[in-house]
């Protein structure tokens, strides 16, 4: 039996994905649920285990380093070991850098708390027991992460930090056999957006990007699954996704523009 500790798994891309493993894997799978709204976790938990799986839920605030490390404890303590550790949990956030005021610029660092330092503590505190099964590290990213863009500053710088910690870490781990599969969604069907922070590290309540052509969840998860079946090194969504990491390289004015032309028209620069 193979051993899933999910973060961010209450809704969104981290509950598709254990629905996922639960109906490909059934029986086979131990799915380690984390995040912090308990409640939703437990409905997730019930859609697995009515898939066959085996589901146990860790209420879990992946800013806090102890709550990340005691995680994995009671992962290991329950399931025997980790075979793969799917860091999902995050917090998105749309501002122009001009309207965040001093007082509020500290929800900055509150973002790169969960997004990078939550998958850091997470991943650290797992290191050896990955090592123990050979297994795998998923840290999903963004499309952010691979290009600024504008209105997004916080968010971008979050998610480049995590694509340098986890491309660092790939080469780190190679001779130990531990895979290493970051995941650049683009935008996503999910209330992550909405959830996120505003200038005022307040949820915004709506997305600052267009959404008509959102990727739905359900293909997003199965995209991640695929890529961490065959053990890729990245997995890269959407085609404009695809090119816009090369055309920065060639043209980065043009992919300046296309970033802009992604916002929702309240968001763009004044």
């Amino acid at each position: 039996m193979a051993t899933y500790v999910i973060t961010g798994a209450s809704e969104g891309i981290g509950a598709e994905l254990a629905r996922q493993i639960a109906a490909r894997d059934g029986g086979n799978a131990a799915l380690v649920l984390a995040a912090r709204n308990a409640g939703k976790l437990a409905q997730v938990q019930a859609q697995c285990d009515a898939l066959g799986a085996s589901a146990i839920v860790v209420p879990t605030d992946v800013a806090q380093e102890a709550q990340c490390r005691a995680l994995i404890a009671t992962a290991v303590d329950r399931c025997g070991g980790i075979d793969v550790l799917v860091n999902n949990a995050g917090v998105s956030a749309h501002a122009l850098l001009e309207d965040v005021s001093a007082e509020d610029l500290h929800w900055y660092q509150d973002l790169m708390q969960v997004n990078l330092w939550g998958a850091v503590w997470c991943t650290h505190a797992a290191l050896p027991h990955l090592k123990a099964t050979r297994g795998q590290v998923v840290a999903v990213s963004s499309l952010a992460g691979l290009v600024g863009v504008p209105g997004r500053t916080a968010y971008s710088a979050t998610k480049f930090a995590m694509t340098g910690f986890f491309e660092a870490l790939r080469a780190e781990l190679r001779p130990a056999g531990v895979g290493v599969t970051i995941a650049y969604p683009g935008v996503v069907a999910t209330e992550i957006r909405r959830n996120g922070f505003n200038a005022q590290g307040r949820p915004a309540g709506k997305s600052g990007l267009k959404e008509d052509d959102a990727m739905p969840v359900d293909e997003c998860a199965r995209l991640i699954l695929e890529g961490m079946a065959a053990r890729e090194r990245e997995v890269v969504m959407t085609v404009r996704g695809k090119a816009g990491r090369f055309l920065k390289l060639l043209a980065p004015g043009l992919v300046e523009k296309m970033s802009l032309a992604a916002l929702a028209d309240h968001a763009r620069p004044r």
